[in-house]
């Protein structure tokens, strides 16, 4: 059971796991071959991309372990301790994020779309934990799933990116995707918590 009750625990878990796995096959076979669409970045920005694509996977890796219920509830010194390894992953992956957004592939658009995405996932995240060294737990509880579902666009990218690709090409849906894979998790979360009334 998690706080996202309504969402099939099982997806969550496997999507997120999943997506952390295949997020570090560069650590295999290279960045070259495993990730050409963020090949320029290696170019003045590689200490910013290795931070990225190692740290992030981290963050998605822990999303189903914090927002479960019965690991709060049973082992609440271990769920308080990925918290911080949760947060300590975001803070170095959103920062290099602010670093490599504005020289994302295809312009503007998209470099403005994946910037406020770093600049949100690290607000949300610093809010939540915040309120949780507060005591303030039904507003951690907000802000942690606000910061799941940004932390979740690593996945609803990779489900948006192959769609894309084939039914408007690179270069046109790439724009629309560094928004896409966000800005809906965010509404989802939004209309999820004041369904619940938090």
């Amino acid at each position: 059971m998690t706080y996202i009750s309504k969402l099939p625990s099982q997806l969550l878990w496997v999507l997120s796991l999943l997506v952390a796995l295949v997020s570090w096959r560069f650590l295999v076979f290279g960045v070259d071959p495993s990730m050409p669409g963020v090949v320029h970045h290696l170019d003045g920005r590689e200490l910013a991309l290795w931070a990225h694509i190692f740290f992030a996977p981290i963050a998605l890796a822990m999303v189903p372990f914090q927002l479960s219920q019965n690991l709060r509830r049973t082992r609440l010194g271990l769920h308080r301790w990925m918290g911080r390894a949760y947060g300590v992953a975001i803070l170095i992956s959103g920062v290099a994020g602010l670093i490599i957004a504005p020289y994302a592939a295809t312009g503007t658009v998209a470099a403005v779309g994946f910037l406020l995405l770093s600049v949100a996932w690290l607000i949300t995240t610093g809010l939540a934990i915040w309120h949780a060294m507060n005591r303030r737990i039904s507003d951690h509880r907000r802000w942690i799933i606000r910061s799941a579902a940004l932390t979740f666009a690593a996945v609803t990218l990779r489900l948006q990116l192959p769609l894309g690709e084939v039914f408007w090409g690179f270069e046109t849906a790439y724009p629309f995707i560094a928004w896409l894979c966000w800005l809906p998790n965010l509404v989802f979360a939004e209309w999820y918590l004041r369904r619940q009334g938090w």
